[in-house]
């Protein structure tokens, strides 16, 4: 059976992979939702306006746009369906998306309600890289202890744990 961790992380993985297709698919295209497309337009131009350095590097809100879009929908295909490492790499590329989206909702001076789920998201993502760099828990070793030729199982038998007493 499955841990707890592991059903944690796979849940996270799925949902944030979902989540964050979801949302690059409405930056890249206004089929899944017209009106979201067209707020999404909106705000880059916003974006690229308060930047200026950005118009310097010929970068266009088109283009920042759907390069965030695209990042989006490839790490959450890869956080929904690639097993291993390739995941925690494209959770931490989310995580780093997710900081610069809320650098740019600050730039502009946006209310908190648009870009909460920003927050929310990079909350999420921060819980999920954060256990699944977790080490799993190994069950305690059990060594053979070799007495007149006879062998017994020796069982762990390091300090007591703190605040428990050892009672012989």
């Amino acid at each position: 059976m499955a841990s707890p961790r592991t059903i944690t992380i796979i849940a996270l993985s799925v949902a944030l992979g979902l989540f964050f297709v979801f949302m690059g698919t409405i930056k890249l295209t206004p089929r899944l939702s017209r009106d979201a497309y067209n707020e999404m337009k909106r705000a880059y131009k916003s974006y690229v306006r308060a930047l200026p350095m950005l118009k310097k590097m010929g970068v266009s809100s088109i283009l920042l746009r759907k390069s965030i879009g695209a990042l989006e929908v490839a790490c959450g295909i890869v956080m929904t369906l690639v097993p291993g490492r390739p995941k925690d790499v494209a959770n931490f590329l989310l995580l780093l998306l997710v900081l610069a989206v809320l650098f740019f909702h600050q730039l502009v001076g946006d209310p908190l309600k648009r870009y909460a789920h920003a927050l929310v998201f990079g909350i999420l993502l921060t819980c999920r890289l954060l256990i699944a760099r977790q080490p799993e828990e190994q069950p305690p070793e059990k060594r053979i202890l070799s007495v007149n030729g006879d062998e017994q199982p020796l069982i762990h038998e390091a300090a007591p744990e703190k605040g428990k007493m050892k009672v012989s």
